[in-house]
């Protein structure tokens, strides 16, 4: 059976809003340039001196961030005695395409945490339209505060409590 869905919003290349409601996310751009969409699996190991986890922070939302640690700091360690800096980041496009975890993402990440020797942590924001803000806001803000009670010892995340200051 032929869809009769009708496009009735559309961001040439990433975003296709249909009157239906649903949305398809499909990449149409260039074609050289979709490998900067595709997801980087977590890696604890440290590949290339950035070890990364993807870590879910409220299970009835699915907020969910990924942790970024570098290798070493500035002293060449990194251990309880020295902690490191801790970013905290909210990945662009709009609220309504991309996510942490994309390659494109994944290598900004990794490069600011092994320049900078801090941790970085991302948040994969709920995305609109599925999501209206401002769920978007409330998730970044609910992941700010996650982190505040992981810092004050009221929630627990052992690459935090191990690594950032």
């Amino acid at each position: 059976m032929a869809s009769n869905k009708k496009i009735v919003e559309e961001v040439s290349g990433w975003l296709r809003v249909f009157d239906d409601g649903t949305v398809d996310r499909t990449w149409t751009g260039p074609p050289k340039a979709e490998f900067l969409m595709k997801p980087v699996p977590p890696h604890e190991e440290f590949i290339e001196g950035v070890a990364t986890r993807d870590v879910t922070i409220n299970p009835n939302t699915e907020l969910a961030v990924r942790i970024y640690i570098p290798e070493k700091n500035t002293d060449g360690q990194i251990n309880n005695k020295n902690k490191l800096p801790l970013i905290l980041h909210f990945h662009g496009g709009g609220f309504s395409i991309s996510q942490a975890n994309w390659y494109m993402y994944y290598h900004f990440y990794a490069r600011l945490v092994r320049t900078t020797c801090a941790v970085c942590v991302s948040v994969y924001l709920p995305l609109a339209p599925e999501h209206k803000l401002p769920a978007a806001c409330d998730e970044a803000y609910a992941a700010f505060l996650w982190l505040s009670a992981v810092a004050r010892g009221d929630s627990s995340e052992l690459w935090l409590e191990t690594y950032a200051d």
